[in-house]
């Protein structure tokens, strides 16, 4: 059945959505993995590869903490299952590592940023959450700068053999 499912493009277990641009605009500090709750309908979409990271962010609401602007589109295979493909999604984590997030939040002013959507072995889906700081233009071209001198430098270091 597995085969199947990936002949048809589902996706079982591995990385459904990536948020690229998250760690360019940000410098990640620590990240956690954290549970999100969805719908039958929202999990088939996810298994077809279907989700955008891109404007996503998360912070708390009512002590708890939400998933806000993530981009799930309707599922097509059933007519019964409509859900709103922007809705806040609740993300399920310990107590501890709730109030780490809130506190590093409040008063270090640090962003939660997404950084991917996968399943684990288990078929769970799971958000990858990352505590970021925001980062400069000037800091951004230093990345870029560095991230394209270690390319280079391994490209001479294979050539010498």
């Amino acid at each position: 059945m597995a085969k199947d499912a990936r002949k048809r493009g589902l996706i079982s277990h591995g990385m459904v959505a990536q948020n690229r641009k998250a760690r360019h605009d940000f410098a990640i500090k620590e990240t956690l993995e954290a549970g999100i709750v969805l719908k039958g309908p929202e999990v088939k979409s996810l298994r077809h590869g279907r989700a955008t990271l891109t404007e996503a962010w998360a912070g708390e609401r009512d002590g708890e903490l939400w998933l806000f602007n993530l981009y799930i589109p309707e599922y097509q295979g059933g007519v019964l299952s409509r859900f709103e493909p922007r809705a806040p999604r609740k993300l399920l984590v310990h107590r501890r590592q709730l109030r780490s997030l809130i506190g590093a939040v409040t008063r270090e002013g640090a962003t939660i940023v997404p950084l991917q959507i996968h399943f684990n072995d288990r078929g769970r889906a799971k958000v990858l959450l990352g505590l970021a700081e925001g980062r400069r233009k000037v800091d951004k071209r230093a990345a870029i700068k560095e991230r394209d001198w270690q390319r280079d430098k391994a490209r001479i270091m294979r050539a010498r053999g």
